[in-house]
């Protein structure tokens, strides 16, 4: 089935495939089985129907976000799960469904209150969501209506529910379906995943309020079993460096242009590398944060927010980089902290907003560097002060020559 296709777009995955692949290497026979049939599940579903249909009707109809969780009790089959928990009733004996009830509200709830979005789809879609999925299951899904989360093999993975920004990770994916619905192959794929690891962060960031400067900027730190030598998934500040271990190898994310993989747009190529090199856009999305200070979700947040609803199907790098750059003059005002903390960032990882000569982008990031980068006066009135107090001191000069040319 095609990369580009409705039915794959729809269907994301939180452990990237080059992971699982490296478990089929594992000595252990229980760690190689667990990944084989996750590996193998998973690609069923991408290619079925059926599993995005089954509750479609409840999951679609609009409800100002309402929560429901369903327990599949180790099973495959979503239709014959048994309910959980609901929003106007107890909290469950189930733990795991306890956390993914609370991580679909707090997604919720994120979304309303810092961009007042109506739920996923902006319209009070239903949030559904299937824990204990099959056995061993190492992943956890957005299929496109619902969220379902595997137990983990519980040697290498935990059960996914454990981390809020997994959950708002996937959960993201449907936000971007109902914006730009960038589709899910090579960059416009790789900023799919990108947007989902930033709003993910932020719904953390927020629930935990958090600045910029105290976030982890990990995604899925709490997914791995306590015996992996293992950060988190990726790393936002430091793409490449979540993890470097024997089991799975040096972290691969590029956080540089001239780093960017290209691998085959298909299934066992993670359709151009997605996972890959959304750490170009992720790295870009944490300097604007950390250069503009305070709550990432505020000023940095909103300026994403608008630039993927401005966005298209096939929507690159250097269009949405160009786009948070106008997007943050229209909120901010041109050569605002916040416009010349997003021309920095995107300079720092190897794109050049188009139309800005990169010694002139070079000259504003400095400036804005020097001002702090928040809240004060923004960097070109800075450089314009410098230059005025430097004509001064000129001038002064010039006057002292003549004086003593006289005498």
């Amino acid at each position: 089935m095609s990369a580009r296709c409705p039915m794959t777009c729809h269907f994301n995955c939180i452990i990237p495939p080059h992971l699982l692949e490296k478990l089929l290497r594992s000595d252990d026979s229980e760690v190689r089985q667990a990944a084989l049939d996750t590996l193998m599940t998973t690609s069923r579903l991408r290619g079925e129907r059926g599993v995005r249909a089954s509750f479609v009707g409840s999951a679609a109809a609009p409800g100002g976000g309402r929560r429901t969780v369903f327990d599949c009790k180790h099973s495959t089959s979503l239709p014959s799960a048994v309910f959980a928990r609901s929003e106007d009733g107890p909290e469950s004996v189930d733990v795991s469904a306890n956390r993914a009830f609370d991580g679909l509200g707090a997604t919720r709830d994120f979304y309303k209150a810092v961009f007042n979005r109506d739920s996923i789809d902006g319209r009070g879609m239903r949030l559904t969501a299937f824990v204990h999925y099959d056995k061993r299951y190492n992943n956890a899904f957005w299929d496109g209506h619902q969220m379902v989360f595997g137990d983990g093999d519980g040697k290498m993975f935990s059960d996914f529910t454990g981390s809020v920004d997994v959950i708002g990770h996937e959960l993201a994916h449907g936000v971007t379906e109902n914006t730009a619905g960038l589709e899910y192959h090579n960059q416009s794929g790789a900023l799919n995943e990108s947007m989902s690891d930033v709003f993910g962060s932020l719904v953390k960031q927020w629930s935990l309020k958090q600045s910029a400067d105290e976030a982890d900027w990990l995604i899925g730190p709490e997914i791995f079993t306590p015996g992996i030598d293992a950060d988190a998934l990726r790393s936002m500040k430091a793409p490449g460096h979540a993890y470097d271990n024997d089991l799975f190898g040096k972290d691969p994310q590029p956080d540089n242009m001239e780093n960017y993989i290209k691998l085959p747009d298909n299934e066992m190529g993670d359709f151009g590398g997605v996972h890959f090199n959304s750490g170009i856009p992720n790295k870009a999305f944490y300097l604007t944060a950390v250069r503009v200070g305070g709550f990432a979700w505020e000023a940095p947040g909103l300026i994403w927010y608008e630039s993927l609803k401005a966005s298209h199907a096939e929507t690159q790098f250097q269009e949405f980089a160009n786009t948070t750059y106008r997007k943050a003059a229209e909120l901010f005002g041109d050569d605002s902290a916040e416009q010349l903390a997003v021309l920095a960032a995107w300079q720092d990882v190897g794109i050049q907003i188009s139309g800005i000569l990169a010694g002139v982008a070079r000259a504003r990031s400095l400036a804005a560097d020097r001002s702090g980068g928040t809240g004060g006066e923004n960097g070109l009135a800075t450089v314009s002060q410098q230059i005025g107090a430097l004509a001064a001191q000129v001038t002064g000069l010039a006057k002292d020559v003549t004086a003593l040319k006289s005498k």
